[in-house]
């Protein structure tokens, strides 16, 4: 399914999965290689550029378990000046502001944001689904509950994946009525989720294409992939690549990601793969009854 996203007027399409790079200008980020300051934002974006980065997401709020907590000030002294510098140097790009504040997108957008990126899907702001709508930019719904120092306690579902779903459905219906015509759908990655939960979800994921919406994984370096390997966030890389190409395989369109060029080769490989595939990929086969049979699919 291709889908479109009307950024200020220019559709972006979605047949090629997109990718989209993480920059916080932050000083508590949960991976330390995500974190820029202002002297050096404009050579990192410029080299997220160069390894194929289709969208920045910048991030002023840290939402990894027990950060501390940030007021609407703060966060605007960080992400203003970033906002308006790549805007002023980077004129084409695509940029994404990651808040939970109405406040913060609407200055934000002001300055050249394209995209409201959400990780409360309007829980921690009521006045964000009306903000955006005002605003007619795409907004990036994510699921999690609570906030992020509650989060991790907050992961009793009854089927994660149906009960994510759901809750997503009653959400972009909301966006829908509000005017919002631009919904892009994230389940929320390592938020309110086990690291089972998350392999749960993860295989569920064309599921959500039932929405209607692109579909975004964020799942770099996170939890559910350090933890699994045994390992750190700082020696996650291979493990993300796995993932990111598992979301690609079960429908994701973009994938946000700390490492950008080892991205966009998974979705350079991932292309490869889908444009070469066979008629009969999708087959079942069964020894039930007597010899193998094999029944496309």
């Amino acid at each position: 399914m291709n889908l479109t996203i009307n950024i200020g007027g220019r559709l972006v399409e979605t047949a090629r999965p997109l990718v989209m790079g993480i920059v916080n200008v932050t000083p508590d980020s949960f991976y330390a290689g995500s974190r820029a300051d202002m002297p050096g934002l404009a050579a990192r974006v410029a080299g997220m550029l160069s390894d194929g980065a289709d969208i920045i997401d910048l991030g002023g709020y840290s939402t990894r378990p027990g950060a501390a907590e940030v007021d609407a000030a703060e966060e605007l002294r960080r992400l203003e000046p970033a906002v308006a510098l790549l805007r002023r140097e980077f004129p084409d790009i695509i940029i994404s502001v990651d808040t939970w504040r109405a406040e913060v997108a609407e200055r934000c957008v002001g300055l050249g944001a394209d995209i409201v990126n959400d990780i409360s899907g309007g829980d921690m702001d009521p006045a964000m689904f009306g903000a955006v709508a005002r605003m007619k930019v795409p907004y990036i719904l994510m699921h999690t509950r609570g906030t992020p120092a509650t989060m991790q306690t907050m992961t009793d579902y009854d089927d994660v994946a149906a009960d994510v779903l759901r809750d997503l459905a009653f959400k972009t219906d909301r966006l829908r009525q509000a005017g919002v015509c631009d919904i892009i759908v994230d389940p929320g990655f390592g938020f309110a989720k086990t690291v089972d939960q998350n392999y749960a979800l993860l295989g569920a994921l064309g599921a959500f294409r039932a929405l209607g919406c692109p579909l975004l994984a964020g799942v770099s370096r996170k939890t559910m992939i350090w933890k699994e390997l045994g390992v750190t966030p700082d020696e996650a890389l291979n493990g993300t690549t796995a993932v990111n190409m598992l979301a690609l395989v079960n429908g994701a369109d973009i994938l946000r990601v700390h490492d950008v060029r080892q991205a966009a080769e998974t979705v350079r490989i991932f292309e490869a793969y889908r444009r070469n595939l066979h008629p009969l990929h999708s087959i079942c086969v069964t020894e039930a009854g007597g010899p193998a049979t094999i029944d496309k699919i």
